[in-house]
């Protein structure tokens, strides 16, 4: 993996191609603290060269998760951080071709670490809860198309995420427990 820093950001590379994690420098004194989110010149430098078109805000309960969701013919990049707790982000390469088709990348993110996760176009989304609540907010680079949307369930056993709380902590909703397995798609 490799690392780059571009003014108040670093950069690294992850095991799947195009999926980087950021990290943004964080200014603390007895006030508070002062964090730049997101800075199109110093990304580009970083490899995140997207423009992004929309922003979206979730808020969900400790063992909510949400996904491994995708756009099929408008695919979306997105760049993903929390605003208030803790989640375990996931990337999951669909891109037929790619040397990590079918594996997946997680991160923890959080308020106070000041990680994101940026996910490229052939990658599907999803998250965990790890504290009481979250609030996560994520930028993508193609508005949200309701009827273009994707799945794979969250428990596929050829993705085989090792998500961090126990299954019977874990709150899915009829829709996503019902998406597609990788293996019926792919």
């Amino acid at each position: 993996m490799g690392t780059v820093t571009s003014g108040n950001f670093t950069f690294t590379t992850t095991p799947i191609e195009g999926v980087i994690l950021v990290e943004a420098r964080r200014f603390g004194d007895p006030r508070g603290y002062f964090r730049e989110l997101y800075k199109g010149p110093d990304f580009h430098a970083g490899g995140i060269a997207d423009d992004f078109v929309q922003e979206n805000q979730s808020f969900s309960r400790k063992g909510v998760l949400r996904g491994l969701h995708f756009q099929i013919e408008h695919p979306q990049s997105k760049l993903v951080r929390v605003l208030r707790g803790e989640i375990f982000d996931v990337a999951v390469d669909i891109r037929p071709g790619s040397p990590t088709f079918g594996k997946w990348f997680g991160a923890t993110l959080s308020e106070d670490s000041g990680l994101q996760l940026y996910l490229p176009h052939g990658c599907a989304h999803g998250l965990l809860v790890l504290s009481d609540t979250a609030t996560i907010s994520y930028m993508a680079d193609d508005v949200y198309h309701p009827d273009d949307e994707g799945g794979i369930r969250w428990d596929d056993p050829t993705v085989a995420v090792e998500w961090p709380l126990p299954r019977d902590q874990v709150i899915v909703s009829e829709k996503d427990a019902a998406q597609p397995y990788f293996s019926d798609q792919f």
